[in-house]
């Protein structure tokens, strides 16, 4: 079940409290930047949890500037599609069990449960997002963006997409080479730890660190058992750990 700090009150709450009761994730951003996408990343973290709990999901972005330019980043980040807020009005609510409002830390939102999100400093590189120049891949920046807690400011240069990018070119030639052994389902013990992590106010730090676990495992852990559990994970991270299926060695 997943819990969520609520920057209000600074207790913990259940994202849904009605079991598979619709949950509205709105998401406050204005002016295209690197802080924005942060939370736009967060609550597309949300709404995949939510998804992967089974709990139907309605996510909508508000703000005053910027909108098109941040639509287009999030989808070139692999985001779920965001609806429009400008218009939310007399329909809303009807059948909703929760509302979760993703902010930054200073961001205003109306009195329900409100997810806070930590600045980011340093620009969003054009490459990554654009799809610009040959090195360009959108994941590694997602994956900078995914490596600190929500709530502790971030450092986006060049060294932490460099870890990022050397990171993922690392991860998915694992994960190509794991699928040409024999499948084997996700331990019991792996998925809890994953489960726990995410639904343990989106720690996504521990989910990352529970790959790095299974990646530096003995041989007592299968391949097969690893690329499954690198694909569960995606689920989640949305970082298309699988992308290198079958090319060549």
């Amino acid at each position: 079940m997943l819990r969520i700090i609520d920057a209000r009150t600074g207790e913990a709450v259940v994202a849904t409290p009605v079991r598979r009761g619709l949950t509205r994730v709105e998401a406050h951003a204005s002016g295209y930047g690197a802080g924005s996408l942060r939370i736009l990343l967060v609550a597309d973290l949300l709404v995949r949890a939510l998804e992967l709990g089974g709990t139907p999901v309605w996510s909508l972005l508000t703000g005053e500037r910027d909108q098109a330019e941040l639509r287009a980043g999030a989808t070139a980040l692999g985001m779920h599609p965001f609806e429009g807020g400008r218009d939310l009005g007399a329909g809303a609510g009807v059948g909703e069990a929760q509302v979760l409002h993703v902010v930054g830390e200073d961001g205003g939102a109306p009195d329900e449960v409100r997810v806070a999100v930590a600045p980011v400093e340093g620009a969003v590189p054009s490459g990554p997002v654009t799809g610009a120049g040959s090195d360009a891949d959108p994941a590694a920046l997602r994956l900078a963006l995914l490596s600190r807690p929500r709530t502790e400011p971030l450092r986006l240069d060049a060294v932490a997409l460099g870890e990022a990018r050397d990171t993922l070119v690392r991860w998915r030639r694992a994960v190509a080479d794991w699928a040409r052994r024999p499948s084997r389902p996700v331990p019991d013990h792996l998925r809890g730890r994953l489960r726990t992590a995410w639904e343990d106010d989106l720690d996504v730090p521990e989910v990352l660190r529970v790959l790095r676990w299974v990646e530096d495992a003995g041989p007592e852990l299968p391949d097969g058992a690893r690329f499954e559990t690198y694909a569960y994970a995606d689920r989640l991270l949305g970082l298309e750990l699988t992308r290198d299926l079958g090319a060549p060695a």
